[in-house]
């Protein structure tokens, strides 16, 4: 009976220990504002979890949830402007 475990990690060592390729590095930057608004969005929202929400919390988690919306949209347009200039969208 052969034991394949040595063999098995040697396949999977590539796909599990690789560094982030520039397309996925370009792609998290583009993110990035939509990333840092859910963490505002998230952190605002923990601080309640423990406590009733005062006024200035449900401001905060307004206005954090504004924040999301809004870099959610303007990553939507770049993407729409990328189509259109390169001529994707049919």
């Amino acid at each position: 009976m052969k034991n394949i475990a040595a063999l098995q990690a040697a396949v999977t060592a590539d796909e599990f220990n690789r560094e982030p390729t520039y397309a996925e590095l370009d792609a998290i930057e583009t993110e990035m504002p939509v990333i840092l608004a859910r963490v505002e969005l998230l952190d605002a929202q923990i601080v309640t979890l423990d406590r009733t929400p005062t006024e200035l919390d449900q401001q905060r988690i307004r206005r954090a949830r504004r924040k999301v919306l809004a870099a959610r949209r303007e990553l939507a347009n770049q993407a729409a402007a990328t189509l259109t200039e390169t001529g994707g969208a049919a």
